[in-house]
């Protein structure tokens, strides 16, 4: 199976996050067209989580530390650590989730 991106629907998961979602048995991958000045609260899950800047600036918190990322740059986020973030500018992020986020689907 493949699959072809620019055919994949895209959903507003919260506001200003547009994702494109693929699932597997396992696995979600996430690509976020983020709207400048969205913001994702403080929240934690049971996923493990990579994050990885594509564009834009994007302001990220993970376990009480704040730092500024941009495009080329990798967060690996364990489960269960609180974490949150903004759009400095219009970002473009992936995210790869593990186990698959179900409320995604």
């Amino acid at each position: 199976m493949d699959i072809k991106l620019s055919e994949v629907p895209s959903k507003e998961i919260m506001p200003g996050f547009h994702g494109k979602l693929i699932h597997t048995e396992k696995m979600t991958l996430a690509y976020w067209e983020v709207e400048e000045g969205a913001e994702v609260p403080e929240h934690s899950h049971m996923h493990e989580q990579i994050m990885q800047v594509l564009e834009g600036r994007f302001e990220f918190t993970l376990d009480g530390q704040t730092k500024v990322y941009e495009p080329g740059q990798i967060v690996p986020i364990p489960p269960h650590i609180p974490h949150s973030g903004k759009a400095l500018t219009r970002c473009r992020l992936m995210d790869i989730f593990s186990p698959a986020r179900e409320e995604y689907k």
